[in-house]
């Protein structure tokens, strides 16, 4: 039997990665997302797998985010009981989000049967928090850089890729087992250069087949300082005594602005002020950042070892009664609270009190959904409803640029130019189709390698 991959998601299209790896005489998984945006995307994630789970190996995963993880639990619900490889941070990391995951999925579905909002009779969550701590146990930590056997024939060891805590590009070695061998790079997602709290990505090395993400594939980041721009929003902020609040996602946004915000005030450019982290994941992610500070920038600790996001001016708040507590808090102060696009949590509670209030400054840090209350907020609405209730919206609303943790398309070029000698394929993965094409035209174009854009539940032979 030949070397194949099968590409199940992320295939001209940003989320669901999942690529199949048959060496001829074992399967491995490479990350198993959950597909996000459209209808008609969101619904493969119903979908049976296109293989016979229990039969497959072993699964080796790039990083947490739930474009990449989050149909596992389906995957072991359906019976696959092989272990899952991933770095130490990851296996912290998917544990607190899969499990919100699935109480997100388990409150829809039990709104939908009360509301009688459904044609399925019951509707039932694509996972619940079973299928999560099945899955849990599969778990298996392998350190970067170190070479680990996945499977017969399937070796691989993980690279820095930047972009969030933990995140690993995936050098796999297969051997079918009858003289052929061949080393298949796996990008996962590429973070930024000089990036916040992020390492640089390490280099990509030569390898006879490289898969790369292309969600910047056609657009570059804006050049601006990201630091900057958050030291003029707070200063303007506390100038009209107010308070800051910015929606944030609980992995990796929000300590990224704990982090901007210990710079600024190290650096003396403002007096310190109390950050509050309002959101019981955010929490737990903190704390797991914390432990981890070996695998950020080094900047991350203060004299004596003790992590940034440790400091005496980070104060959590886990409880509703302390969430509600912050009602009270004066200026000045900064409050981080998720879901990022605002599309639900207790950032609402925040923007329904403190959105009616012109010294109050709401900082949205990442993209916003179309449809969401923060893009109704990016683009100016004078009230927005919040919790069945008309909200003026009087505060300052501003957004801060260049904050993305994917590499743009010269970022992307930069992280191949680690590759000497020609590829026999570049597979242009984990893009819209025109963010794809356009990379896989300027990759050829650039550094004449051929390039190949899957489509969905193609299988490709490798030569």
């Amino acid at each position: 039997m030949p070397i194949s991959i099968t590409f199940l998601g992320a295939a001209r299209t940003v989320t669901g990665s999942a690529y199949l790896v048959d060496s001829g005489r074992s399967q491995v998984m490479v990350d198993f997302g959950m597909f996000q945006g459209r209808k008609e995307i969101r619904q493969r994630n119903w979908v049976d797998p296109e293989f016979p789970a229990p039969h497959m190996e072993a699964m080796v995963l790039t990083h947490t985010h739930l474009d990449h993880i989050g149909r596992i639990p389906r995957l072991t619900k359906n019976g696959f009981k092989g272990p899952i490889f991933c770095t130490p941070p990851t296996v912290e990391l998917a544990e607190i989000l899969l499990k919100d995951a699935a109480h997100l999925q388990m409150e829809d579905a039990e709104y939908l049967n009360r509301k009688g909002l459904t044609s399925h009779k019951p509707a039932l969550p694509l996972f619940d928090d079973r299928d999560v701590e099945r899955a849990l146990k599969l778990f298996v930590p392998v350190a970067l850089g170190k070479t680990h056997l996945a499977a017969p024939g399937v070796s691989f060891a993980f690279r820095e890729a930047g972009h969030l805590l933990g995140a690993g590009s995936i050098d796999m070695t297969v051997d079918d087992g009858a003289g052929m061998s061949r080393r298949i790079l796996f990008s996962g997602d590429i973070g930024r250069y000089n990036a916040v709290l992020a390492k640089d990505p390490d280099p990509c090395p030569d390898a006879d087949y490289v898969l790369i993400e292309s969600t910047y594939g056609n657009r570059q980041h804006p050049v601006t300082s990201v630091q900057e721009q958050l030291q003029t929003v707070i200063a303007r902020t506390f100038a009209r005594n107010g308070i800051l609040l910015i929606p944030a996602f609980a992995v990796g946004r929000a300590q990224q602005m704990i982090w901007l915000m210990d710079r600024i005030v190290h650096e003396q450019k403002l007096r310190p002020f109390p950050i509050y982290i309002d959101s019981p994941m955010a929490v737990d992610a903190t704390r797991i950042y914390a432990r981890h500070g070996e695998a950020l920038k080094d900047a991350l600790t203060l004299v004596g070892g003790e992590s940034v996001l440790n400091s005496r001016w980070v104060r959590l708040a886990r409880t509703r009664e302390e969430s509600e507590a912050l009602n009270k808090v004066k200026s000045p102060a900064v409050i981080i609270s998720s879901s990022g696009m605002l599309s639900g949590g207790r950032i609402l509670h925040h923007c329904r009190v403190r959105l009616p209030h012109p010294e109050n400054t709401l900082l949205i840090t990442g993209y916003q959904g179309e449809g969401t209350l923060g893009r109704r907020l990016v683009e100016k609405a004078s009230t927005v409803r919040i919790h069945k209730m008309e909200v003026p919206v009087l505060a300052e609303v501003t957004d801060l640029k260049g904050l993305s943790g994917h590499a743009d398309v010269n970022e992307l070029m930069r992280w191949l130019a680690g590759v000497k000698n020609p590829p026999k394929t570049v597979f242009v993965t984990h893009g819209e189709e025109d963010a794809a094409l356009t990379l896989a035209v300027k990759i050829n174009a650039d550094r004449g390698f051929k390039t190949h854009v899957p489509r969905h539940v193609e299988t490709v032979v490798l030569d």
